[in-house]
């Protein structure tokens, strides 16, 4: 898909390339402003590979949530990026995501991945529970240490101190349903059930604001802390 000045939006150092479903980075893109960009907005769009971004060389901020973007994701180095959302892409693999972004994104303090199946919880899969994402959280800071977000909470010092010590015993596994589910059993269905971990505003390209903030959920699992929310304008 062609890119035209007309459908980028730039405001100062931060550009907004929002809701065009385009599947790579346009090479118009990087040439026009791949030098000026501190902030990129890639939502909304129907992205599998970001290898354009090899022309923002001094990129700190990259948001590309609701993309298609799978295990093979491949980031070019961006030795000053600090902040990265990927909420609602394909990604399942953790370990191999993280062991690439520990290479490619030195500089990394705030990382979201909600809506992936590589970040499990309630709000993704009935069968996980608190447990499993802080076991996630745990297995994350020890592969990314530096990080000082994760997903809608901050990094506190205990987390560092559980990570470092028990991290790399905390990847979670998740069984493939067709190895624990017989055909033709009703729980069988079950993936195939649409589900959004992110507000009704985070997926609407022309209210999207892909930035960090302290943000809550409802929860009632067995695990429960109490009543959380997300805010519409947090996400």
């Amino acid at each position: 898909m062609a890119c035209s000045d007309s459908m980028v939006s730039m405001n100062g150092t931060q550009v907004s390339y929002i809701g065009h479903d385009c599947e790579d980075i346009p090479e118009y893109l990087g040439e026009r402003y791949g030098l000026l960009t501190r902030r990129l907005d890639l939502s909304f769009n129907q992205l599998r590979s970001l290898a354009g971004l090899k022309a923002f060389t001094g990129l700190e901020e990259l948001v590309v949530d609701n993309n298609l973007l799978g295990n093979d994701l491949q980031l070019p180095r961006l030795p000053t990026l600090h902040t990265l959302t990927l909420n609602k892409n394909q990604l399942t693999d953790i370990e191999e995501l993280l062991e690439h972004l520990a290479k490619a994104t030195p500089s990394l303090q705030y990382l979201s991945l909600l809506g992936n199946e590589a970040c499990p919880n309630q709000l993704v899969s009935l069968d996980k529970d608190e447990d499993d994402y802080q076991r996630y959280r745990y297995f994350v800071l020890h592969k990314l240490p530096t990080l000082k977000f994760l997903d809608t909470r901050k990094v506190c010092k205990i987390e560092q101190q559980e990570a470092e010590a028990r991290g790399a015993f905390m990847k979670v596994v998740k069984p493939k349903l067709s190895d624990t589910v017989a055909p033709g059993d009703p729980r069988s269905e079950c993936s195939f059930m649409p589900y959004t971990p992110l507000p009704r505003g985070s997926r609407d390209g022309k209210n999207h604001k892909g930035v960090f903030a302290k943000c809550h959920y409802v929860y009632y699992g067995k695990h429960s802390e109490g009543n959380r929310f997300i805010r519409n304008d947090q996400l």
